[in-house]
């Protein structure tokens, strides 16, 4: 019995031994939009990121809404060595949101829903220090969401005539920035 508390121990510090970060997206932070996440070594060159990012803004520019939140797991490539320089990922993702859609911008209209996201990422890691490096990123890909429309004027009921869900697919650019990363 006193063996599984000790293999937990050993799984444990073997883990903090593998190289894992802590993320905080500076460049989403100047829009009070918070982006964090965590980074892990799972082979020579490979690490797994997961991050979330959210927007708690009821209204950004007065009556439209742009809530959302998005969990983004990520298997990336490093092609020097893991945490400096360039890599490539590829992830799947998900969101809730409500928020008015780039086709619907100056109209009375916004979605409620949620989705997926399927797509890549290009990155580059800066080492400033053995504990510290800069993750300059961008990536996009397919997303495919599921939304009720409403009127954002007082306009009763919905704009869309969906029995239940609207669909929404297309190909977005959705997440970039600069993470500062900590070394546990």
């Amino acid at each position: 019995m006193k063996k599984i508390p000790a293999l937990l121990v050993l799984l444990f510090c073997m883990q903090l031994q593998s190289q894992t970060f802590v993320k905080f997206n500076g460049a989403t932070a100047l829009f009070l939009v918070p982006n964090i996440g965590i980074e892990t070594s799972i082979g020579e060159k490979t690490t797994f990121s997961a991050d979330v990012m959210a927007s708690f803004w009821e209204s950004f520019n007065g009556h439209n809404p742009m809530k959302f939140i998005t969990i983004t797991p990520e298997v990336r490539y490093h092609f020097k060595e893991k945490y400096n320089g360039f890599y490539v990922g590829g992830h799947i993702g998900a969101d809730k949101y409500e928020l008015q859609k780039w086709n619907y911008w100056n109209s009375n209209r916004y979605e409620d829903g949620f989705g997926y996201r399927l797509g890549a990422t290009v990155g580059y890691n800066l080492k400033l220090s053995d504990k510290f490096l800069l993750d300059f990123f961008v990536g996009g890909g397919w997303h495919q969401g599921f939304y009720k429309g409403y009127y954002n004027d007082g306009t009763p009921g919905r704009y869309e005539k969906a029995p239940n869900y609207n669909k929404s697919g297309e190909w977005l650019p959705y997440r970039g920035g600069v993470m500062i990363s900590y070394k546990l």
